[in-house]
């Protein structure tokens, strides 16, 4: 015992010690040369592991910029000004999924135990872009007084312009697409806050009407929680099976506890279920398979004659989840969701992570069946004639589901539909399955570059990359190139409707299904 606890505190004053030389190296300068050997390091890795490397840009032309890059650093650079001159290269590449990550601050154990049980300060608030100005469009905060509508101008005397723009070179969509980022960065503000400045306990918040504020990490509500974390107290079988069917349904719509909202709902328009609202904010969290199972079932036993997909803002997620939500509104008895997926070698998919966030329990699980794991990913990738390699996981004919939804489907859509939402809006584009309303999707029509997605790190800057292994895309295809999919009808919301609690691209849909029934009643 005297042995364990020695060995205990030992591992934890490494830790501390660790963390302690990490965060002390964050702003030291690093030598020209090792950060020549980075940008090398970096190009090596994304030859020899990102498929379609030269799919929207020439290798003459990604070559010169990695040479141009190396060539303008001439003088010593903190990691981070590193990162802010390599990933505007790497966005070169055009491709959504390869990301940039700068060397961040580091944090003990207890430190970021603490960390997760706060909010933080733009976790408070939802943003949306117009105009290429920034607006409060929701507020969860304990303030008041600001309200929808108001633009955000400063964060910590900052112009919040100067982070937009800092953000639109460190990311980019798949290909050509232009309404991506606006989306993205309103999503995810706070870290490319993060990125600039770490951490922070408060941040100031200066809006155009002259109110200021420090909005301040809080500590997440946990009220509703108490009673399930009450040591040694006793449920009785009633309350336990109660307790276990309102997990279970909360797992089904994926609800999550900070935001205490769900991940994916249906709801009806009318008492007559003649029109229904399916809303999935990712293709994350949650049961699927029983959702979609009880959903459908619930369809077909009331009549519905309209569904309403709501995939909007929605960046993605599994492959196995589209393909299972597909098979319920496929056109054909069977289909094939997406073709193989093409990778750089042989060797390619023994670079995921595949220990990565893994607790003591799994980690030991993990390596027991890391032989078989390995040798899965090795053996599944094969050579085709064409010389290219491919993984075979999904692409193989599956049987649609016997709850089919027969009746009229729409799809809401904008620039924040990435990733998955675009290979399923591509698989019920092309096969007329659906109207879409909104905006160009966020993600390519002919594929994107994901699946597995490890981030590497460069040895000197310790700046990360992550770099997807598989090119996924559906079978059907455009000849218009780097561009996501095409609504039907476009219509682009306003600052004035978020104002008056409006959706035009809904409002457009139970239009047209109201004049549509008009008509049939009409014949």
């Amino acid at each position: 015992m005297r042995k364990i606890i020695l060995l205990a505190l030992g591992l934890l004053l490494i830790q501390c010690t660790s963390v302690k030389k990490h965060n002390e190296t964050l702003y030291k300068e690093i030598k020209v040369k090792q950060l020549h050997k980075d940008v090398d390091y970096a190009y090596k890795k994304l030859q020899k592991m990102q498929p379609k490397l030269y799919q929207y840009i020439s290798k003459e032309k990604l070559d010169y910029k990695f040479d141009s890059l190396k060539a303008s650093i001439t003088k010593p650079l903190t990691s981070y000004d590193f990162f802010t001159k390599l990933s505007p290269v790497v966005s070169e590449v055009r491709q959504g999924h390869l990301f940039t990550y700068p060397k961040l601050k580091r944090y003990s154990k207890k430190e970021q135990k603490n960390l997760k049980k706060q909010i933080s300060s733009f976790s408070q608030f939802e943003f949306e872009i117009f105009d290429n100005k920034l607006y409060v469009v929701e507020n969860k905060s304990k303030i008041d007084s600001i309200k929808i509508g108001d633009e955000l101008t400063q964060i910590n005397n900052e112009p919040v312009q100067n982070l937009i723009n800092d953000a639109k070179t460190w990311i980019t969509s798949d290909g050509y697409n232009t309404t991506f980022q606006d989306k993205f960065i309103a999503q995810r503000l706070g870290t490319f806050f993060t990125f600039k400045y770490q951490i922070q306990d408060s941040v100031a918040f200066q809006f155009n009407n002259d109110k200021s504020f420090w909005i301040k990490r809080i500590n997440k509500d946990t009220v509703s929680n108490k009673t399930s974390k009450k040591k040694n107290e006793k449920f009785t079988k009633v309350q336990r099976d109660s307790l276990i069917k309102v997990n279970r349904r909360l797992s089904k719509l994926g609800y999550n506890k900070d935001t205490k909202k769900y991940n994916r709902e249906l709801t009806f328009i009318a008492k007559d279920s003649c029109t229904a609202i399916m809303k999935i904010k990712s293709f994350t969290i949650g049961n699927y398979n029983s959702f979609y199972k009880e959903n459908f079932d619930l369809l077909k036993k009331t009549g519905t004659k309209n569904l309403i997909i709501d995939i909007r803002n929605n960046f993605g997620g599994r492959i196995d989840e589209i393909s299972s939500l597909y098979s319920y509104l496929a056109p054909d008895s069977t289909y094939t969701f997406v073709n193989e997926s093409e990778v750089t070698r042989k060797t390619s998919l023994l670079q995921t992570d595949y220990f990565k966030g893994s607790k003591p329990v799994s980690f030991i699980v993990k390596g027991i069946l890391s032989p078989f794991f390995y040798s899965y990913m090795f053996f599944k990738v094969h050579k085709k004639e064409d010389g290219n390699y491919y993984f075979n996981s999904n692409a193989k004919e599956k049987k649609s589901s016997d709850l089919r939804f027969n009746g009229n489907v729409y799809v809401l859509i904008n620039g924040g539909s990435f990733s998955a939402s675009s290979i399923l809006s591509t698989k019920l584009k092309a096969n007329k399955r659906a109207i879409f309303v909104g905006e160009e999707t966020g993600g390519e029509y002919n594929g994107t570059v994901a699946g597995f997605m490890p981030q590497i790190t460069l040895p000197n800057s310790k700046v990360k990359m992550r770099i997807g292994l598989m090119y996924v895309n559906a079978q059907e295809k455009t000849d218009v190139i780097g561009h996501g999919i095409y609504p039907n009808v476009t219509i682009i919301p306003s600052l004035n409707d978020r104002l008056n609690n409006n959706d035009p691209e809904l409002n457009y849909i139970l239009e047209d299904i109201k004049n549509k029934s008009k008509l049939e009643l009409e014949e």
